[in-house]
């Protein structure tokens, strides 16, 4: 049985002033259109203040802590605050059991579920600073998210896989990769693609994404785990 929204926040780390703040942070603009009586907002606003924070935060921590060329600290930077990284963080923070949305998108738990989780997650950081200050959200950023850099740099995760997988595709096949359009599906505001990733007129893999970029990077992840190259 999900444990009370409070306990959650305690679970968290954090012992809010204002728990509305927390709430609002979990609530997905489809909620409302369910609950026209709602008294809270959805929580686009503050994950635009999350993402600055969480982008601060971790752009701080690395400029202090290494002395890398600025490209190098970018693309670690990148693999940290990707939608990826957070969604997987969010689920085993168990945000995703907390989730307010309508009956429509609480049926969708792929792709789509995966991209309101990390929305989540920069909310969250959003409302924490909103509620509790700057250190209590880098508190929260680096025991949950800056702690992954290990593993980021350790498997190598800041890579680019569409570079990668031209890199491969070239030594390997001597052909350049190619990314097509397969489908595309929903309203303009909440769009989806379906790309796929060619080696001449071979289909290597496809992917999924709430952009053409997104589904061409998880493309390539994907094909350089069908071609052995990963």
């Amino acid at each position: 049985m999900p444990i009370s929204i409070e306990e959650l926040a305690k679970k968290l780390g954090v012992k809010f002033e204002n728990i509305d703040l927390f709430m609002e942070a979990l609530t997905h603009r489809s909620y409302l259109n369910e609950h026209r009586g709602e008294r809270l907002d959805h929580n686009e606003r503050l994950e635009f203040l999350g993402d600055a924070v969480l982008e601060l935060v971790v752009t701080d921590y690395l400029f202090n802590n290494f002395k890398n060329p600025e490209g190098e600290l970018t693309s670690w930077r990148s693999a940290l605050v990707n939608g990826e990284m957070l969604a997987e963080i969010g689920e085993e923070l168990e945000i995703n059991d907390y989730l307010r949305m309508s009956k429509g998108e609480a049926k969708d738990t792929g792709r789509a579920r995966k991209y309101l989780i990390a929305n989540a997650m920069e909310a969250i950081i959003g409302s924490i600073y909103l509620d509790q200050g700057y250190e209590a959200a880098r508190k929260f950023i680096e025991e949950n998210i800056i702690i992954r850099l290990k593993e980021v740099l350790e498997k190598n995760l800041f890579m680019d896989p569409k570079s990668y997988f031209q890199e491969k595709a070239q030594e390997e096949s001597k052909i350049t990769p190619s990314y097509r359009l397969i489908k595309e599906w929903g309203p303009d505001h909440d769009k989806h693609f379906l790309i796929g990733v060619y080696l001449g007129e071979e289909l290597v893999a496809e992917g999924e994404g709430v952009s053409k970029q997104e589904a061409q990077r998880e493309a390539a992840q994907k094909g350089l785990e069908e071609k052995g190259w990963a």
